[in-house]
């Protein structure tokens, strides 16, 4: 017994790291719009709303897919939707190379939005069933952390192919990455440790509206979606589509320079998202209060940026992006409250839910900024200048206001109606039964056994 608790720990690691991979791999196809949309805008001959369209489409079939993915996971498991929307994404990238009509190549981003719905929350799923207990919040973490490296692929690696290879050549090796992974999804992931598939019964569309009823009922599910809102959209908007533009076009760098900003947003992100995770794992009842924390830094550094006069020095631009760098693992807090205040069997339709926060933010804030670019850039100017790129950026304090007052409704109602509990979930693989009701004496609502403590109103 005791040499298989090795191997079953590798065998945990694995899946999890194989998961990993299309995870990564879905957020190069996302991001890799990002870098590319200066080359795309003049591909297409478009002006800034039209190339906003393209990461709307891509944005707003993620977001609208959000609920239905999480009742398929809970219906077939995470294996068989990773290999199908990773998939999905490689049809979604071998259009774009070729695409020369605007038409398709946005019908190639809907599918990338499409395969890349599918992803994060099925990895999540993985998670919960192979990391169960108190390790649950760290892996989940890492898992939104170090699939940020899919953003340093999409940004300097694909601006060299694009600009050495051109256009169609760099799209194809990204459809090329995306095929490698979806291979080994289908040989090493596994849904569980205790069977290869958790595909169930189809379920009747009653069980489906009592299942997403009884998740957004529950007051910690909205904390979490309004968690992932507030925190998620100005991070994302810079990496996904504005950002490049913005420091290009309006602060002047050179396109090697910003891609390097861009880079170092990402692994920033890699370092302060274990830091995160044990913060929420030590202090459960104070995940709030990083939250608004983020976001008062996130709109000082903003507001340092857009009110210096003329192009802001560079040391300036590389705090800005350290700042943003905090807001993706930020936004993972908003799963821990799915987690945590709901049970196993609706992991995947309250994760659903809570991402659909963020992502309907980022989408009114690309689609706003593209139109006000437009409407402020000067007269006879082929390009937005710094002052129209100040303009559309001012509109993220609407929505830091709107998001941060959910987030104070929601943090009251959620500690006024009861304490978070912990999802009961398989037994680790590599512990045995008396290791697990151990680990379950601590739990993750703060007691340690015994009498709960009462639960605190910042949570």
């Amino acid at each position: 017994m005791s040499a298989a608790v090795p191997a079953r720990r590798r065998t945990a690691v694995l899946v999890w790291g194989v998961a990993l991979a299309a995870y990564v791999a879905a957020v190069f196809h996302r991001s890799s719009l990002g870098v590319t949309g200066v080359d795309a805008a003049h591909r297409f001959d478009i002006n800034a709303s039209a190339l906003a369209t393209f990461s709307v489409a891509q944005l707003a079939v993620y977001a609208a897919m959000q609920v239905p993915v999480g009742v398929l996971l809970d219906r077939f498991g995470s294996r068989r939707l990773l290999v199908t929307g990773g998939a999905l994404m490689v049809a979604g990238q071998l259009c774009f190379a070729l695409a020369t009509d605007v038409r398709l190549a946005v019908a190639a981003r809907i599918l990338v939005g499409l395969g890349d719905a599918m992803t994060f929350i099925s990895v999540l799923r993985l998670v919960t069933f192979w990391f169960p207990g108190r390790t649950n919040p760290l892996i989940v973490q890492l898992t939104g952390t170090f699939g940020q490296l899919g953003a340093v692929l999409g940004a300097v690696p694909l601006v060299a192919l694009l600009h050495h290879f051109g256009w169609t050549p760099a799209f194809l090796v990204a459809a090329a990455l995306g095929t490698s992974v979806v291979f080994l999804v289908l040989v090493a992931v596994r849904d569980t440790p205790h069977r290869d598939s958790l595909a169930g019964p189809p379920p009747r569309l009653a069980d489906v509206r009592r299942e997403l009823a009884a998740a957004w009922a529950q007051p910690g599910t909205r904390l979490g979606l309004w968690t992932h809102f507030v925190t998620q959209f100005s991070g994302s908007v810079f990496a996904l589509l504005w950002g490049y533009p913005f420091l290009v076009q309006g602060q002047g760098l050179t396109p090697t320079t910003a891609a390097a900003l861009l880079t170092l947003m990402t692994v920033a992100g890699l370092l302060v998202g274990p830091v995160l995770a044990q913060l929420c794992a030590r202090h459960p009842y104070r995940r709030s209060v990083l939250v608004f924390a983020v976001v008062a830094a996130t709109a000082t550094a903003w507001a340092v940026v857009l009110a210096w006069p003329g192009p802001a020095p560079h040391w300036l631009l590389v705090a800005l992006v350290l700042v943003l760098a905090v807001n993706g693992p930020a936004s993972i807090i908003g799963f821990d409250y799915a987690r945590t205040f709901n049970p196993v069997s609706r992991i995947g339709s309250a994760t659903g839910i809570v991402n659909v926060g963020g992502f309907v933010a980022s989408i009114v804030l690309v689609l706003a900024v593209g139109v006000v670019l437009d409407l402020a850039t000067p007269a006879g100017r082929d390009s937005p200048d710094l002052t129209a790129f100040r303009w559309a950026f001012a509109l993220q304090y609407l929505l830091w206001s709107f998001g941060a007052v959910q987030v104070f409704r929601h943090r009251n109602a959620t500690a006024v109606d009861s304490p978070p509990r912990r999802p009961r979930a398989a037994t680790p693989p590599w512990r045995s039964r008396r290791g697990s009701d151990r680990s379950l004496s601590s739990r993750s609502d703060g007691s340690r056994g015994g009498r709960p403590q009462r639960p605190s109103l910042l949570r």
